[in-house]
């Protein structure tokens, strides 16, 4: 469902005008502008990489015969499906919930919505999904600590469950600011609190620090397992241990701190001060440096492999392509990491 809406957000897009959502129906776009972000992050990628490859994968890694609570793995997945029937909701209860992905107020708290009751229902969804994902997270996090094979210490596991105690971590991090943040909307929706209605005293930017806590550090919960699983590919087919291993380790340790750390980038154009926005930038930057030494380390594990060897197994020939796709797609993040031209760019088809 998520891949046919970003179809239909293609073909829109495609050109200018009116291609195949009536202009009778313009809010439909912004259904599926929010429907397509909250389904691919936390129906698809999530479940997908975190709680798919990492229950399959990390007792096999560390030589244990199962995570610690298999019971509350089986709830967490099977809450995950009432999770997505509130989402589904949403888009039938009166005219859906057209307020993007980011739920920003005042369009998500106001009557502004065109909708109340469907954005109750995002806000629904998006709670026991959010219960799901800590559950499972601390569920990796305790199986990784605790129930390791008696030979493995902390610096001798492999990266990939590496990856997942960093990602676990991060979850039961910011997980729960989310989950206050979308009371604090439902509140302002349905009980008449004041959050973030500024005639009463209220902030809307308020609403954005908190979400943003939550949502830069959640594009890190999405890349850390994928860096876990390409690690284990080339290691596994280069038949050799990445090299530099224990920089690995540290490169997405500091990788999830520092990213929890930039939030404020994606407000530049709400009125920080200056020295603010000069924190931000300097800290996104940063995180090239970790991010830069974990792409020399997987290209250095390839030399002094034959060259045609990249091109005869696919999954190395892949691994390449991943590692040149994420630097190009990185490198937009440090031109837009700078206030100044973010300023410039904030709005524009650059972004998007």
């Amino acid at each position: 469902s998520g891949t046919l809406i970003s179809v239909l957000i293609r073909i829109e897009l495609y050109s200018s005008g009116n291609r195949i959502i009536s202009p009778e129906n313009q809010n439909f776009y912004n259904i599926s502008i929010t429907l397509h972000g909250f389904l691919m992050i936390f129906f698809l990628v999530m479940p997908g990489l975190f709680g798919g490859f990492g229950n399959y994968f990390v007792p096999i890694f560390q030589g244990s015969p199962e995570v610690v609570y298999p019971r509350v793995n089986n709830f967490s997945i099977l809450i995950l499906l009432l999770s997505y029937l509130f989402l589904i909701l949403s888009l039938i209860s009166e005219f859906g919930g057209g307020t993007g992905w980011t739920l920003y107020p005042p369009l998500s708290t106001s009557f502004m919505t065109l909708s109340p009751s469907s954005t109750g229902n995002l806000i629904f969804g998006l709670l026991i999904s959010g219960i799901s994902s800590c559950l499972t997270s601390l569920n990796f996090w305790i199986t990784i600590l605790n129930l390791r094979s008696y030979y493995l210490t902390l610096k001798t596991i492999p990266l990939f469950p590496w990856a997942f105690l960093i990602t676990a971590f991060m979850l039961l991090l910011t997980l729960p600011i989310l989950s206050g943040t979308l009371l604090f909307i439902l509140g302002d929706l349905h009980s008449n609190t004041l959050f973030f209605d500024p005639i009463f005293g209220g902030d809307p930017i308020f609403y954005q620090h908190l979400f943003w806590f939550f949502g830069h550090p959640e594009v890190y919960i999405l890349i850390i397992p994928a860096f876990g699983i390409i690690s284990i590919i080339i290691s596994g087919i280069l038949q050799k241990i990445i090299f530099g291993n224990q920089s690995m380790i540290f490169a997405m340790s500091s990788i999830s701190l520092l990213g929890s750390l930039v939030w404020g980038h994606h407000m530049y154009t709400v009125g920080l001060e200056s020295d603010t926005r000069a924190y931000f930038t300097g800290v996104t930057i940063l995180i090239s440096l970790p991010t830069g030494t974990k792409i020399f380390n997987w290209l250095t594990t390839y030399l002094g492999n034959s060259p045609l060897l990249h091109l005869k197994i696919s999954s190395v020939f892949f691994s390449l392509l991943f590692l040149l796709m994420f630097t190009i797609g990185g490198s937009t993040g440090i031109i837009l990491g700078n206030a100044a031209v973010d300023l410039g760019l904030h709005d524009t088809y650059y972004v998007v």
